[in-house]
């Protein structure tokens, strides 16, 4: 199932880092960027998670919350979060269900090897819970502003 612009964002409920159950209906009246990612503390998944980090109170001031999804588990979040500091949510979709209802879930090709893995994405969701933007070629050293120049038109 492929997600489009307008489309409202399919709800989900999970736990983060810190075992609170985390449902995207809580977030109404806020935007929400949602974004996947394969692992914690890898590389290019810790540089888009200190991104946000780094911008978190200026994402929080423009009425912006931020999800991180993978299927590692809370135990491995909570050591992520820990390590680098992490001031927002990340979801354990061990099973995943959100990673598949976002269609995030495919084929990935590194250094010529085919594997099936989350392919990084970003959704921001808007204050109805309609998404606004997806991102499919994540800059993950600039997420941010990313996210920005896409929904500050």
């Amino acid at each position: 199932m492929s997600l489009n612009k307008g489309d409202i964002a399919p709800d989900f409920s999970a736990k983060d880092q810190n075992g609170n159950l985390i449902q995207l209906k809580d977030f109404k009246g806020k935007t929400v960027i949602l974004y996947f990612y394969p692992k914690d503390d890898t590389p290019g998944c810790t540089k888009e998670a200190c991104n946000f980090r780094d911008n978190y109170n200026m994402l929080m001031q423009k009425g912006m919350v931020v999800l991180g999804v993978s299927a590692d588990d809370e135990e491995s979040h909570k050591k992520f979060a820990e390590k680098f500091n992490l001031p927002f949510s990340l979801l354990a979709d061990t099973d995943k269900k959100i990673i598949e209802s976002y269609g995030v879930w495919g084929e990935k090709n590194m250094y010529g090897k085919k594997s099936m893995g989350i392919l990084r994405t970003t959704f921001v969701i808007d204050k109805e819970g309609k998404i606004q933007e997806i991102i499919k070629k994540v800059d993950t050293e600039a997420a941010t502003e990313q996210i920005l120049k896409k929904t500050e038109r």
